[in-house]
């Protein structure tokens, strides 16, 4: 298996790598007849983990955990770690009976206390077993045991269901399900055929001049547009996001030294993730992007989504100094909703703020939002923040905004976003007047 389809913190196959290896298997089998015993194991309440010692610490966690079920598992099965704390077993050649008894040993060595600094923790998993039919596909065997695993999970966890045993999914669930591995392939298409592509959409300064220009990424697979509301929370799930936001961090730095060779230069600001803030090779990718792009680092500008807010780790911290060492800016996105959380943001070196376009679209008829806003631009000033409102559509709202002081706008009213050559064009005809 390539080396882009193993897990790093576990050494497994990943998500793409199981389905590979699945589709493989199914392919190579003129009779399925106990080809295939797909073992898919979630840890149950892990949740709980990542809360009480944050998401570096849960990931040590599963990195034990892992090594701890490889070494139980003893060449019985491959194993594949789905994303999060799911795991799936593929065993060749073996019987619903016989999976059922390595399920019990995996079941036996996920309960084995684990000690974490000083407190001793009592895992349990739940396991969804499916063993491959004639004339079954691999995205069909893989769904059953994911269902198996879920009725595991809804009887109390700490247990084992075979497919079939459990309550038939409604058919919108199994519509779901195949959805998003429909959206992950074309991920996956997008990455290996470029059919992923930044467009910008600039953000202006009260007085009419270019802030920066954000880049948002598109993806386009088979002849198909897929939108971001549909492709980016399956990148985040399957982990799909890390290498996603590393392409968008390259290709905005080079979209950034075009600019400024054009002598256009503004700047670009890329959004990360906290999956990428949270990986210790991230300061690695991102220099290696100015590297290559040989962008100037102070056009450079990186968005932080606000889950960051769930976990301001040391590796998160080094990460973000290493990129304000490098010159390159800092701004919170989409600030007010979801994660926020004012005692972090005192850790964020951030320089600039961008309020969420929750609290734009009810202006200037909504009083209380009109007074949040005014708020989280005065406490951004008091950080020396520049404040930013996104989604503005309306010249009412252009009126609030400028009269509570923030500092510049995003939205459709000034302009949509656009490709490449479509934003030299509107550059050089501002320039131009």
């Amino acid at each position: 298996m390539p080396p882009e389809h193993i897990d790093v913190l576990t050494g497994f196959l990943d998500r793409a790598g199981c389905i590979a290896t699945v589709t493989a298997i199914v392919d190579s089998q003129p009779s399925a007849a106990n080809a295939l015993a797909v073992i898919w194991l979630d840890l149950d309440r892990f949740k709980l983990v990542n809360e009480s010692f944050g998401h570096v610490g849960g990931d040590a966690v599963l990195a034990r955990m892992a090594r701890r079920l490889a070494e139980r598992l003893a060449g019985r099965a491959e194993a594949c770690r789905m994303g999060g704390d799911e795991f799936v077993f593929l065993a060749r050649s073996t019987s619903a009976d016989a999976a059922q008894r390595i399920a019990a040993d995996l079941l036996s060595c996920v309960k084995t206390p684990l000690e974490v600094g000083n407190i001793r923790l009592y895992p349990t998993g739940s396991i969804g077993i499916a063993v491959l039919e004639n004339g079954e596909d691999a995205v069909s065997v893989l769904e059953r045991a994911d269902r198996a695993m879920v009725e595991a999970k809804r009887l109390g966890g700490d247990r084992t269901v075979v497919s079939g045993d459990e309550r038939v999914a409604g058919r919108l669930g199994v519509l779901l399900a195949r959805e998003e591995l429909a959206v992950e392939n074309k991920l996956h298409m997008a990455l290996e055929s470029g059919g992923l592509a930044l467009h910008y959409q600039p953000i202006l300064a009260l007085d009419g001049s270019i802030h920066a220009v954000e880049a948002l990424m598109r993806c386009t697979a088979e002849g198909e547009s897929v939108s971001p509301v549909r492709f980016i929370p399956v990148a985040e799930k399957t982990g799909l996001v890390v290498r996603l936001g590393e392409w968008s961090m390259l290709h905005g730095a080079m979209y950034a030294h075009r600019l400024a060779a054009l002598g256009l230069g503004t700047k670009v600001a890329i959004n990360v993730s906290r999956a990428q803030l949270t990986a210790p090779k991230f300061s690695q990718a991102l220099h290696a992007a100015l590297l290559c792009s040989d962008a100037p680092p102070e056009l450079i500008e990186l968005e932080l989504t606000e889950s960051l807010f769930m976990d301001v780790s040391d590796v998160v911290q080094s990460n973000l100094m290493a990129a304000k060492m490098a010159g390159i800016s800092l701004a919170i996105d989409d600030f007010g909703t979801g994660y926020s959380c004012l005692a972090n943001l005192k850790d964020i070196p951030a320089s600039k703020l961008k309020i969420d376009r929750a609290f734009i679209k009810v202006l200037p008829h909504d009083l209380r939002a009109l007074a949040i806003v005014r708020a989280i631009t005065n406490m951004a000033r008091e950080l020396g923040m520049t404040v930013v409102a996104e989604g503005v559509e309306t010249e009412e709202q252009r009126a609030a905004l400028v009269d509570v002081g923030v500092d510049a706008i995003q939205g459709f009213l000034h302009a949509l976003p656009m490709d490449g050559e479509a934003l030299i064009a509107w550059l050089q005809q501002r320039t131009a007047v």
